[in-house]
């Protein structure tokens, strides 16, 4: 007699076993097997550590042909283990066009790649920025993380941290290690894992490092280090400003030394920009925070017998400047290296960060003057712009700051919520973390904000809300 089919055993039912396939598949309409089917899925296991985890096509890989960057050979990456090797090809994938405006072959974040593979320090900063961004890839939302290898990959991020620190630790000691370009880029690159991290962790105390080491090292020696290392040294010194004007916002009064970089600097490009703020408005919005520094530094006695005409009169004269300032004319001068150039887009991106200067440095003057300036209009119109630049992930991801600055702006239930919407979105498309504290101090400082009545004083509080935060 034949044995009962699986099918009818795994439908618990009797099988008549009266012939293949049995005659109740049959009037089922069923397929009549008589062991387990085999079942393909996508992932590499159903069941265990490894479900839902899965591998590349080899094919996609193959025909893609890039994943070792152009200029290193098998010699250079041949000494690396396993790991090394896995975690620099992330790194080169998809953390160099993260921070980054448009990516390009002129990205300097890859061109720190020929200098990493030579360079143990430099090589633990790059190793443990791709460890940390591949281990928040594994948070489902924003606060589970799946287990199994992306418990890894954070194990992996916190050792090659601190493998990093420790080098750098060493180096900073030595006068030739501290005038060395991967020494600079090592620091360099932990102010953005700070980013991957939290957003406040000791990114202030990195920044500040970077800036001694520039100005201990201007000007760059007698040596000419050729095209890609000058371009390097361009690249950091200029981000470095931009970090620590837009920081600068968001922290203590005063936390921050200002940094002039040096002077002669080549013309930022899109290709070798963080955030795409024009260096004009970068200026404005340092000059704004400083007086509101020298404003956070004086009590309400004593400012009101402090003749305030001129510093009035100078913060009116920097809004005036940022009021001038043409997007278009801007983004329509701006060399460019890549074919994504869009100069409609750059204009949008620039006035983003045009009404953020204009928000912020009317709150510094509302603090000098005593008084409180409605800005609906403005709040309304960088919004919108905001909204214009959510379909765009290469522009989208450079405006945390006007983000940031909007929904402290914002007062009405319908602007928090799209607003949230926002920061949402800048996670899922960037896995930094400090999206995802920025949300939580946005909502903390709204519900003491409605809690106190007060009109907006978010300048000076939002450096006292758990901490100094990278929101940018």
């Amino acid at each position: 007699m034949i044995n009962s089919c699986y099918t009818c055993r795994r439908r618990h039912v009797q099988c008549d076993r009266s012939k293949v396939p049995c005659a109740k598949c049959e009037k089922a309409g069923l397929e009549c097997t008589d062991k387990r089917p085999l079942r393909w899925v996508k992932g590499m296991a159903i069941r265990g550590n490894l479900q839902g985890m899965s591998v590349e096509d080899a094919s996609k890989a193959v025909a893609r042909g890039d994943r070792v960057p152009v200029g290193l050979g098998d010699t250079a990456v041949g000494s690396l283990d396993r790991t090394s090797r896995f975690y620099l090809d992330y790194y080169n994938d998809r953390i160099c066009k993260l921070f980054i405006v448009y990516d390009s072959n002129k990205n300097p974040f890859r061109s720190l790649i020929s200098l990493a593979v030579n360079d143990k320090t430099l090589l633990k900063a790059v190793l443990a920025l791709a460890a940390q961004h591949k281990a928040n890839t594994g948070y489902s939302d924003q606060s589970e993380q799946s287990p199994s290898s992306l418990t890894t990959s954070h194990r992996d991020a916190l050792a090659f941290k601190h493998q990093a620190i420790q080098g750098l630790s060493q180096a900073v000691q030595d006068v030739a290690l501290c005038r060395q370009d991967t020494t600079l880029a090592s620091i360099f690159l932990l102010i953005f894992l700070d980013l991957l991290e939290s957003g406040s962790d000791r990114w202030n105390v990195h920044l500040e490092g970077a800036k001694s080491l520039i100005s201990l090292n201007h000007p760059f020696g007698n040596d000419n280090p050729g095209q890609t290392v000058q371009e390097i040294r361009n690249f950091v010194a200029k981000q470095i400003y931009s970090i620590e004007t837009l920081g600068a916002t968001f922290v203590r009064p005063k936390l921050l030394s200002q940094f002039a970089p040096p002077g002669m600097l080549p013309q930022d490009t899109v290709e070798q920009s963080f955030l795409g703020c024009p260096e004009y408005l970068l200026h404005a919005i340092q000059c704004i925070s400083h007086q509101r520094d020298v404003i956070a530094g004086l009590d309400t006695n004593t400012l009101d017998n402090v003749p305030i005409e001129i510093p009035i009169q100078n913060l009116t004269t920097v809004l005036d400047s940022i009021q001038q300032f043409d997007c278009y004319l801007w983004a329509s001068t701006l060399p460019h290296q890549s074919q994504v150039h869009d100069i409609n887009k750059l204009c949008i991106l620039s006035q983003a960060y045009k009404l953020g200067a204009l928000l912020y440095g009317q709150r510094v003057l509302d603090a000098l003057t005593n008084q409180t300036t409605a800005q609906d209009d403005l709040l309304y119109e960088l919004i919108g712009v905001i909204d214009s630049l959510r379909s765009d992930y290469s522009l989208f991801k450079c405006i945390l700051w006007p983000i940031c600055i909007a929904a402290l702006e914002s007062s009405w239930p319908a602007q928090r919520e799209f607003l949230t919407a926002c920061l949402d979105k800048f996670w899922q498309d960037t896995m930094c973390l400090n999206a995802v504290n920025a949300g939580k101090i946005v909502r903390q400082y709204w519900q003491w904000a409605d809690g106190q009545g007060q009109e907006s004083r978010w300048i000076f509080h939002i450096g006292f809300l758990g901490g100094d935060w990278l929101l940018i």
